[in-house]
């Protein structure tokens, strides 16, 4: 079967298409544009012959890397002679972006090379990169996780795509044009049109890390621990246009620790998820898997709204005490963490409030020290500080991180204090 080799670069406006078929002698010539629509810059004319192996990668590197290809995006788009992947195996590809996403695909991709596997990856779909780092200067920003680990682990610059939004025509086309079998995703981070989730033969499955129909939405970890709850787990769920509503595949179980973190929950749940993944992704390939699928329960949904920088504040006031305040300290960690106020007496014996990130905490069990200021921050062990919050529930903070320091462990900060009194808010 004759093939079509086609590479399309999609700048903020529209999209300019170049390409060549096996009939011709040469190709058109490749022009392309920028956003600040400078004028076409022509190429020479190619055999159609130079556009294989090397040679093609050469000339997707060199598309990809000229100045007037910034800010747009290059997708090569091949019509394929076969259905199916190399050696007759079903064709996947893995959507997501962050480090726990990049977890899921390594997984997958050591499954993949498997003598048995009856997957491969045919394409890797992630977020573009952001700037990194304070100031977040612009220019070429790194790759996110994902794209990062693909690109290590050998799958093509052209197998890697990075669309703003999974709706943009070029990054469709694209899709279509790779026709997977079945398309995987896990903390992607867009939505899915459904002109997207019409593309692969046995429908898209989202590794999402709670027990659903509880938790659905952007912060299911967070909001879980938030909440306090003695169970959690993960789901292996059909992707549908409305948010984490699909059919459950396969789910799994687990009970956090009392001192567990959002950002270790998250990395076991994603974790255990791969693993039912891989368990029925047979069945998943076979067409099977849709059948088998449990319908969520309308009515014990629970959602997981996206946490603001605002909610990061711990108010001791807080009807539900220490705990709350505690639950809140594990599930706010890594981003977008905690912080609380505090009243200290600097070296003039003047009083000023400092504001501190609080990024470890227990539940103490009390009593205090007789005499103490409900308002006074004490020493425990010589290892904690002590908080006593307005119902009198006790809340010990084992690390924190002070104003224009790094993070460090209580005693240290209390024993910078050289004796001069804190209090609470």
């Amino acid at each position: 079967m004759a093939t079509t080799t086609t590479m399309r670069v999609a700048t903020w406006r529209q999209p300019l298409v170049v390409g060549c078929r096996n009939s011709c002698s040469k190709i058109a010539k490749y022009q392309f544009g920028s956003p600040s629509q400078k004028p076409l810059q022509q190429m020479s004319s190619l055999k159609c012959g130079q556009l294989r192996g090397s040679a093609y990668k050469a000339l997707y590197v060199a598309l990809r890397q000229s100045r007037w290809a910034r800010g747009a995006h290059v997708y090569p788009l091949r019509t394929m002679a076969s259905s199916t992947g190399s050696g007759g195996k079903a064709k996947v590809v893995f959507l997501g972006t962050p480090e726990v996403a990049a977890g899921v695909l390594e997984r997958l991709l050591n499954a993949a090379e498997a003598e048995d596997a009856c997957f491969e990856i045919s394409a890797v779909v992630s977020q573009p990169g952001k700037p990194r780092g304070r100031g977040r200067v612009k220019g070429e920003a790194p790759p996110s996780p994902v794209a990062d680990l693909a690109a290590k682990r050998g799958v093509p610059a052209e197998s890697i795509l990075t669309p703003f939004k999974a709706r943009e025509e070029a990054f469709l086309k694209a899709m279509e044009t790779i026709a997977p079998d079945l398309c995987i995703t896990a903390a992607y981070g867009n939505m899915l049109p459904t002109r997207f989730l019409d593309i692969p033969k046995y429908g898209t499955l989202n590794i999402h890390p709670s027990l659903l129909p509880k938790f659905r939405g952007a912060a299911p970890v967070q909001r879980a621990l938030e909440a306090g709850v003695e169970e959690t787990g993960v789901s292996v769920a059909y992707t549908v246009l409305a948010c984490d509503a699909g059919p459950i595949l396969a789910n799994e179980s687990m009970t956090p620790g009392d001192d567990i973190q959002g950002p270790e929950l998250l990395e076991a749940l994603f974790e255990r998820g791969t693993r039912l993944l891989l368990r029925e992704i047979a069945g998943a390939l076979d067409g099977s898997g849709t059948g088998r699928a449990v319908p969520q329960d309308e009515n014990e949904v629970v959602h997981a709204d996206k946490v603001s920088p605002e909610e990061a504040q711990l108010d001791f006031a807080h009807s539900g005490g220490a705990r709350a305040l505690h639950n809140k300290v594990r599930g706010f960690a890594g981003w977008p963490g905690t912080k609380a106020a505090f009243v200290v007496e600097n070296k003039k014996g003047e009083k000023e409030t400092i504001s501190v990130k609080v990024v470890k905490t227990c539940v103490g069990e009390g009593p205090r020290a007789e005499g103490l200021d409900q308002m006074a921050v004490s020493i425990v062990d010589k290892k904690r500080l002590q908080v006593e919050c307005d119902d009198g529930s006790l809340l010990e903070i084992l690390e924190l991180q002070p104003p224009g320091k790094k993070v460090q462990e209580a005693f240290a900060f209390f024993n910078g204090l050289q004796g001069r009194p804190i209090w609470r808010t």
